[in-house]
């Protein structure tokens, strides 16, 4: 059960290699699903506290970085008295090869779930081959 718990809990993210972080705070790495699909690859990352105005992606040179923007919140009257849970922004890159078209890359935030389609080219999709009875 400890293990389980541990799997589930936010991972702090790293130093970026470049660079320094512009902002005080924590700085966690999203948990992700990949999946790809047959014209597409599907990205999924757990950002809980982030929406579409506090969300950025970029796409530098191979590079594809997500950085998501947390605000601490506590009902305006209130005193936090306890937090479990860490406060903390996200980012993590993914490095894209040429299979994805980098034109077409769309995204979109739900409930703190970002999703991230990345079109495959037109050259990498699985086509069908028709064969036909030679006369």
């Amino acid at each position: 059960m400890a293990d389980t718990a541990k799997d589930v809990q936010k991972k702090q993210a790293e130093a970026p290699e470049k660079g320094e972080l512009t902002r005080a705070g924590r700085l966690y790495t999203p948990a992700v699903d990949i999946i790809e699909r047959k014209d597409d690859i599907l990205v999924t990352a757990d950002m809980a506290g982030v929406d579409e105005k506090s969300v950025d992606i970029t796409l530098e040179k191979n590079v594809l970085t997500i950085y998501g923007k947390v605000e601490p919140f506590v009902p305006e009257k209130h005193t936090l008295y306890v937090s479990e849970y860490g406060i903390g922004d996200y980012q993590r890159s993914f490095t894209l090869t040429d299979e994805v078209d980098r034109e077409k890359i769309q995204a979109s935030v739900k409930n703190g779930v970002l999703r991230i389609v990345l079109p495959k080219a037109e050259a990498v999709k699985t086509r069908k081959i028709t064969v036909r009875a030679e006369t």
